[in-house]
């Protein structure tokens, strides 16, 4: 994981690690008091994972734009509020915070750091889907790190952040960034969305045309190619993909092809890489509404993911 140096003031805190988890707005609760910030963080495909202590108090303003928030305690407390509910963060629990949703942490504790863990909303939504079976379980507000599978996705989580610090980059080729985001994200899952036994199972039809689009999302797919592979109607598989994902097949296809292309894209060279050339690599083809797709779910544009 990239460290930082200390910033000289609360402004420069603030933006280094706006750039490095979500962008916030930071206040210090102590008069005359200065930031001795520790900050580790780094991307592994659609996650970031950042170890963040400002080491003196502070409250802090955001709405996660465009992800999840698990903030996990390693010493001291966090105290929030978001969408009508209070939490109280300590060693053992961790907050979970929604994307797009305002949310303050009214007092983050001089002896805090934290383990932060950004998930893209796309992309933990898929997950949910095709672990549980139903994309309306919603996350809870806090999760308790002292049950048993709590712990195995805590130990699963160090483990997988000391491969990072000694692998060398090798963690941002593609293939092995989403092998370690998978296996953060299933873990988190199982953790804190233990099986329901009143829910039904995935349809078969749908589990097929979600492992064929992941497989493929390049090819040029049509409604009747993913009802072929489903062995139902069209118009079956879009009842089912509605029921089960709450979307349109079409509309989920657009989402995994964008989370590739933020993904090539993050981790091109400007001075190489064209915007029109990996869109078109992920079979996109009308690149306008592709832009606009792409700033409602990352915020911004293309080119700024592959400037920055």
């Amino acid at each position: 994981m990239n460290g930082t140096a200390d910033p000289g003031d609360w402004g420069e805190a603030e933006n280094v690690v706006s750039d490095a988890y979500f962008p916030h707005d930071l206040s210090p609760l102590s008069a005359g008091s200065e930031p001795r910030l520790n900050l580790r963080a780094t991307r592994i495909g659609p996650l970031r994972l950042a170890r963040i202590g400002w080491g003196a108090e502070v409250s802090v303003d955001t709405e996660h734009p465009g992800g999840y928030a698990v903030n996990i305690p390693l010493s001291g407390r966090i105290e929030s509020e978001s969408a009508g509910a209070a939490v109280v963060s300590g060693v053992g629990t961790a907050s979970v915070f929604r994307p797009d949703t305002p949310a303050a942490i009214t007092r983050w504790t001089a002896d805090c750091e934290i383990v932060g863990v950004r998930i893209d909303r796309g992309y933990l939504h898929r997950e949910i889907a095709r672990i549980l079976g139903r994309p309306d379980r919603r996350l809870p507000d806090q999760v308790d790190l002292s049950t048993a599978a709590g712990q195995n996705w805590m130990g699963l989580l160090n483990s997988i952040v000391q491969q990072v610090r000694g692998g060398e980059g090798l963690w941002q080729t593609p293939v092995v960034a989403e092998q370690l985001s998978g296996a953060i994200t299933s873990a988190f899952v199982l953790a804190v969305m233990p099986d329901d036994p009143t829910s039904s199972p995935r349809p078969r039809i749908v589990k097929r045309v979600l492992d064929r689009i992941d497989e493929d999302p390049a090819l040029a797919w049509t409604a009747s190619d993913m009802a072929d592979v489903a062995g139902v109607s069209v118009r079956r598989l879009q009842e089912g993909f509605r029921e089960y994902l709450g979307m349109c097949p079409r509309d989920y296809l657009l989402d995994v092809r964008l989370s590739r292309i933020h993904d090539d894209l993050v981790a091109g060279d400007p001075s190489v890489t064209s915007v029109t050339d990996v869109a078109v690599r992920w079979g996109i083809t009308h690149t306008g509404r592709f832009a606009a797709a792409y700033r409602r779910k990352y915020g911004c544009t293309p080119s700024i993911t592959l400037r920055s």
